[in-house]
């Protein structure tokens, strides 16, 4: 359910000092959505009372991605139980579950005509699984409606909810994912209610559960971090044998969120997507505009192609590029 126009969408924020936003550097600037599609797009939502998280947390992306039917769908509610210092999405009191949520994603699917789909939600902990077994009737909606639809599922780090990750993998998603947002010395100003080694147990947890389902994690950068801090997130999400890595660049959704501590060029991009492939990553996916869930459809053609390559013993050949080169066939 949208938020309603009289609440207010950060509460906890509302006595911090205002951080001014900067302008947005060439590389990173989007265009006004006005597709025909787009307006669609947002209809079926509407019809069918969804949240997403492209408007939920104001991803710059959204025109693109509506304009090609792609909506990553945020189930829970509307309102997290968390405050991180980076996140659009609202903080407060959380919604009551909706029990036609799982059929409504699926209909949505099913309408949008998704050969992937991602799921994603806000925090709630105030549930006792964290929303694990929703997350479950989600996937097995989806399935019986679109047995061919791929799914990935954005999960909440469920604080260590007994036996949430457990079912979520137990029904099978084709993509456990689960960000860590950014490097560990910045968790207690950026992501306060949530433990850096909860999440990385997290992914090792549902690659050891289920070995075939593949898992993949995201960074944001421009907070502060440094590349060697980078560097070692990236070797221990490999020591959790994750297999995607996304990397995109923070972006300040109001005066009262995390400040930009500088636009990360280009090509420092580059610099980490070559670095996160030699340390032995299927697919790494790292630009100013890349989010999690940012081309995921495509992306998982080319993981699957990738993983199919390393099995095959392929391990002398670039990878991601075998990959991208089969999926455009």
């Amino acid at each position: 359910m949208p938020i309603a126009p009289d609440r207010i969408r950060h509460p906890e924020k509302q006595k911090r000092p205002d951080n001014p936003i900067q302008r947005k550097p060439a590389w990173i600037r989007v265009k006004a959505p006005v597709s025909r599609e787009y307006h669609e797009t947002r209809e079926l939502m509407r019809t069918l009372r969804l949240n997403t998280v492209c408007e939920e947390a104001a991803c710059p992306n959204i025109g693109e991605c509506w304009a090609k039917g792609h909506a990553t769908v945020m189930i829970l509610g509307s309102v997290c139980t968390r405050a991180c210092a980076f996140c659009n999405v609202a903080t407060g009191r959380p919604d009551r579950l909706d029990p036609h949520e799982p059929e409504h994603v699926a209909e949505a699917c099913a309408g949008l005509g998704l050969s992937h789909i991602v799921v994603t939600s806000v925090d709630r902990d105030d549930l006792a699984d964290g929303g694990a077994r929703h997350f479950a009737n989600v996937i097995g909606a989806v399935r019986a409606t679109s047995p061919d639809t791929t799914i990935e599922v954005l999960t909440p780090d469920f604080k260590e909810k007994p036996g949430a990750v457990e079912t979520v993998t137990t029904a099978r998603p084709d993509v456990f994912n689960h960000n860590l947002e950014t490097v560990p010395r910045l968790y207690p100003s950026i992501r306060p209610g949530a433990r850096y080694f909860t999440s990385l147990a997290l992914l090792s947890k549902a690659k050891e559960l289920d070995p075939s389902i593949f898992t993949k994690s995201g960074l944001m950068v421009g907070l502060g971090e440094t590349a060697e801090e980078v560097y070692q997130v990236m070797d221990d999400l490999r020591a959790a044998d994750v297999d995607f890595l996304t990397i995109g660049q923070y972006l300040q959704p109001t005066p009262k969120h995390a400040a930009i501590d500088r636009f990360v060029p280009p090509d420092e991009f580059r610099t980490y997507e070559k670095v996160a492939r030699g340390k032995g990553f299927l697919m790494v996916s790292a630009s100013p505009l890349t989010r999690s869930s940012y081309l995921a459809g495509d992306d998982f053609e080319r993981l699957r192609a990738a993983r199919e390559a390393r099995l095959a013993g392929l391990g002398g050949i670039d990878l991601v590029e075998l990959a991208a080169d089969g999926a455009a066939e």
